[in-house]
């Protein structure tokens, strides 16, 4: 009778301890241009330690058969009860428990789960009324577009003056935020295979109206619905999905008053969501070629000027920036070449003219905004996502910004010698690098999340004094001179007074419990955050006496 040999523990122990030395590598060496080529290198030593280990014991560790298969029957009862929920920021994969149940937050309005797209019920008698006057915010990023506030001023001390949650409900899939006008907040959100506008009760979160359009964008890196805020002017809503659906809308019904396709206005490729998905994971560059669906989907929130609603489309033949007529929907102008990227047009003042600043796939262009004439365009940029606004610096210059591994540089507008506009370089820098974030200036200074930390960056030569705190890519809001930041994970919103000399942070106050990117919204106390799951209406402590 044959006697079995013993299992040959030596490779595998060896294999182990190698990939435990590179993994340590990896995360401690300080030669990474960026923290996502770290969370590569991460994944790749786990995915062929792994791989090593398990050939070794399938084939050649000597273990009995039963015992071999064991990882393999492992391996397929994972997906079983765990699903893929995308990436964060950094390219970290985020898995959850197919099972799960969400418990309610314990400051939620009396102690109910408002997951449910139901207003909370509130004691007979009882009403939500707000305690200041409210000012509007009626697109991404404030009035201003600047994500800046003047006010109010906010009451620091949250363990004595906690925030209260208003509601907390769920919204479809989107990386949208709220446009807020009176008591009305708008976002976007993905319904199955239709696109919504949704309208709710800012006080209640009651559901006032939805529009659907059908449309469906997806992608397992980074989630499915629109990525676009809407903009409010007047009694109008206009708002652009990530299949291409821009629209003009009735504020008080939400009936449509005007719809474009930007996919036909541009000439752009349309093609099946399994197409798009598989195209752009395969090759992150296929759709940034002219004339082709955009790798994020359509993700230019509507600027409002002058009469004219404009959006990003990165059609060829000039067709990258439109504007068409608020009124009726019809083009006004077309104009530039770039293809798009994942960016919103801004509008600057430069050399004392009006100017629409956008990032495009690998350029930055300024527009004459009654145009569309291209003013000066600058190359910048490796041909992904430049999500963070520009920022004018003075009279006549402006601060870009952008992640994976691109950093930032501060330009001056000039005429060149041939009379027309340019961008010069006054300094640059790879030590500061906004990728979802969108940081604000304040008396010289630049504060928000640089690659996941926050930080403070010197626009008089480009040093950054501090980074200090880790909050991943979430979005934040300057308020007088507070700072309100939502952490990437798990959704927990941060209050700190940023100077020169540190990050301040004063206070914490859990929100959600999942990845949280989309942008806030603050009008008077109230604060509106969502993810791509769920929304919550927070009403902040003010400062005694304001």
């Amino acid at each position: 009778m044959a006697v079995r040999k013993p299992i040959r523990w030596w490779p595998g122990i060896a294999m182990a301890i190698l990939g435990v030395i590179v993994f340590a590598a990896v995360r401690l060496l300080d030669v990474w241009p960026y923290e996502q080529k770290r969370s590569l290198a991460t994944l790749a030593t786990i995915t062929v330690t792994s791989a090593l280990l398990l050939l070794w014991w399938l084939f050649f560790s000597r273990a009995p058969w039963q015992a071999r298969l064991m990882p393999l029957v492992v391996a397929a009862l994972v997906p079983v009860f765990f699903r893929h929920r995308g990436m964060t920021g950094d390219f970290i994969p985020l898995f959850e428990f197919r099972f799960a149940k969400k418990a309610a937050p314990a400051n939620a309005k009396n102690g109910s789960d408002n997951r449910t797209p139901q207003s909370p019920k509130l004691a007979d008698g009882e009403a939500v009324v707000p305690s200041i006057p409210r000012t509007d915010f009626p697109q991404a990023f404030g009035p201003n577009r600047d994500a800046r506030l003047d006010g109010p001023a906010l009451d620091p001390d949250w363990k004595k003056h906690p925030p209260q949650v208003l509601w907390r409900q769920a919204v479809g899939a989107a990386w949208s935020g709220f446009a807020i006008v009176g008591n009305r907040a708008l976002t976007l959100e993905q319904q199955g295979e239709e696109e919504l506008v949704t309208c709710r009760d800012i006080l209640t979160g009651r559901l006032l109206w939805r529009t659907a359009n059908a449309g469906h964008f997806n992608t397992n890196i980074a989630g499915e619905g629109p990525r676009t805020t809407p903009t409010i002017e007047g009694k109008r809503v206009f708002t652009l999905g990530a299949t291409g659906t821009l629209q003009c809308l009735d504020l008080e019904t939400g009936s449509p008053v005007w719809t474009r396709d930007l996919t036909k206005d541009a000439n752009i490729q349309a093609s099946s969501a399994a197409s798009k998905e598989k195209d752009n994971e395969a090759d992150p560059a296929w759709a940034e070629a002219r004339g082709i669906f955009p790798t994020w989907g359509f993700a230019s929130s509507p600027l409002l000027h002058a009469g004219k609603v404009i959006v990003s489309a990165g059609g060829k033949d000039g067709k990258s920036l439109l504007a068409y007529d608020a009124a009726t929907g019809s083009p006004a102008w077309h104009a530039g070449n770039r293809p798009i990227n994942y960016s919103s047009p801004f509008l600057l003042t430069l050399v004392g003219k009006q100017q629409i600043v956008m990032f495009n796939s690998e350029a930055i262009t300024a527009h004459d905004p009654a145009t569309g004439e291209v003013l000066w365009e600058r190359v910048w940029g490796k041909g992904l996502p430049h999500v963070a606004r520009p920022i004018p610096v003075g009279e006549n210059r402006v601060l870009l910004s952008s992640g994976y591994g691109v950093g930032s540089a501060l330009f001056e507008v000039a005429p060149g010698p041939d009379g027309k506009l340019a961008a010069i370089e006054v300094w640059k820098t790879v030590r500061y690098q906004a990728k979802f974030s969108n940081p604000v200036e304040r008396g010289g200074f630049v504060y928000g999340v640089s690659d996941g930390i926050f930080a403070c960056l010197d626009l008089e030569n480009g040093s950054v004094p501090w980074k200090d705190g880790r909050y991943g890519h979430g979005q934040g809001l300057l308020v007088g001179e507070h700072y309100l930041q939502m952490t990437e994970l798990p959704g927990e919103l941060v209050l700190l007074r940023p100077t020169p000399k540190g990050a301040n942070e004063l206070a914490r106050f859990r929100v959600f419990d999942e990845k949280t990117w989309n942008p806030l919204a603050l009008s008077g106390d109230l604060l509106v955050v969502r993810n791509d799951r769920e929304a919550a209406c927070i009403r902040l402590p003010l400062a005694a006496g304001k």
